[in-house]
């Protein structure tokens, strides 16, 4: 039974390339959840209507398909607890956000029949289901980087975004002092600021005096650089993650090498000496070095710093 649980644990859980049977049971579990979506959108249109056997037999297979997979996880959860109990692991698991989230994607379902009174109400629950797709998501690459990127920078999109707050504020309590007419409190006027520096231009609230104008025209320019300020930190983010990427790949190819490393400590004569200078022995060449946990390749006239590791290939003896 443990060798058998085990099994299923390894299979619901998210599959790496070369773990066949857990990738075709996530393709399996995105195509239903893509497929409850698909019938649930559908069904908001009066075309449905023929179709309505079709859509609740597809809502209810898959509902079970969800329902059946969300027990399985209960049950493994302390394979996926190992240093909790079993009961502690289990209870881990239903409060997690994924285990949220699993529930939700069903539990709407199952509601109406035990509270027919808040059946429209708990239908609204039904859109939750399409964040199980973050579960999925969140092993590849692209999905990565996204959230990498947004943790590292949080401190600059912080400030950007109360930098942004600041001026949305300034800006609606200038246009409710220029033109209280059109402009009936703080909060229209924020309305209004919030529309006009996000560049959407609802055209509801809009100053009227030449004086509004004009201060509409100076918010306006303002807010184009100040949204554009947390587009560019995102794009940096970006590029950084890539470039480590690009080095972390560069760095497995040189496993893949018959090479050796050797780290320069601040004691060795070869601190400040030009790659040139060091004579290696018979059959090593330096490929590159490792500095600052970046993979970089130096010339004859670049220097060695302290703590710089060098990467060096070695060659194969050849028969003569």
């Amino acid at each position: 039974m443990k060798s058998f649980k085990e099994k299923i644990f390894r299979i619901i859980q998210i599959g790496n390339k070369g773990d066949a049977p857990s990738r075709m049971f996530d393709r399996f579990i995105v195509l239903a959840i893509a497929l409850n979506l698909a019938s649930v959108f559908f069904g908001t249109f009066e075309e449905s209507a023929p179709y309505k056997n079709i859509l609740t037999v597809i809502e209810t297979v898959t509902v079970i398909i969800f329902t059946v997979e969300y027990c399985l996880r209960v049950w493994t959860a302390d394979l996926l607890y190992p240093e909790k109990t079993p009961l502690k692991a289990r209870g881990a698991f239903i409060l997690s956000f994924s285990g949220i989230i699993d529930l939700l994607s069903f539990l709407p379902f199952y509601l109406p029949v035990m509270f027919p009174m808040g059946v429209v109400a708990f239908r609204l629950f039904r859109v939750i289901r399409i964040f199980r797709l973050f579960r999925i998501n969140a092993q590849y690459d692209a999905f990565n980087v996204i959230v990498n990127v947004l943790k590292e920078k949080k401190d600059q999109l912080i400030s950007s975004m109360s930098m942004i707050l600041i001026m949305m504020t300034a800006s609606s309590l200038c246009m409710y002092s220029l033109e209280p007419e059109n402009f009936k409190n703080a909060f229209a006027g924020m309305w209004w600021s919030v529309s006009t520096l996000l560049t959407v231009g609802y055209g509801d609230i809009y100053p009227a005096t030449d004086l509004g104008k004009l201060m509409a025209i100076v918010i306006s320019f303002l807010g184009v650089g100040m949204v554009a300020i947390p587009t560019g930190i995102i794009s940096a983010g970006f590029v950084e993650q890539y470039s480590k990427a690009k080095a972390s790949d560069e760095v497995e190819d040189l496993k893949s090498m018959d090479i050796i490393t050797s780290r320069v400590n601040k004691n060795s004569t070869w601190v400040g000496k030009k790659v040139s200078s060091i004579e290696f022995p018979p059959g090593q060449v330096l490929v590159s070095v490792i500095r600052d946990n970046k993979l970089i390749t130096l010339t004859g006239d670049d220097t060695l710093k302290n703590k710089d590791v060098l990467v060096i290939y070695k060659e194969e003896p050849k028969d003569l």
